[in-house]
């Protein structure tokens, strides 16, 4: 994995987890041990789908980058419809609270875009290439 890529995973996970973490912390006040457990299995899923989402994109954007604004909507459109399928999946769920899941998942979300969005912004990605000097043609 080039160090762009490492990089921006981890200017956008890194903040993620610290959400991860404040959020199990004050679940586990509320809720419990359970409330806890829910926070910390929502921060994990947000991280899996938007770290993999990322990667994809990184390597769409290198391989094909006529496809990348399209592969960029999809990609979210779909990660989104996902955790919404894990919320409804995990609604009735014993093992642990599904509120404490539900607004972990919605919470560190949020804050994954808006590390990715601040990462991006604050990266220097050349948008051209520069020419190779010194070849003569």
């Amino acid at each position: 994995m080039p160090s762009n890529d490492v990089r921006m995973l981890l200017h956008t996970a890194v903040p993620t987890a610290a959400v991860g973490v404040v959020a199990a912390v004050v679940s586990g006040v509320v809720a419990g041990g359970k409330g806890a457990l829910g926070a910390a299995a929502g921060v994990v899923v947000v991280i899996v789908f938007m770290g993999v989402g990322l990667i994809v994109l990184e390597r769409t954007a290198r391989s094909l980058p006529h496809l990348f604004q399209g592969m960029g909507l999809l990609l979210y459109t779909t990660q989104v419809l996902a955790l919404f399928v894990f919320v409804a999946l995990f609604q009735d769920t014993t093992l642990f609270n599904p509120k404490a899941f539900a607004i972990t998942l919605l919470v560190a979300t949020l804050t994954w875009v808006a590390a990715q969005a601040r990462a991006h912004m604050k990266a220097k990605i050349l948008y051209v290439e520069p020419e190779k000097t010194g070849t003569s043609a």
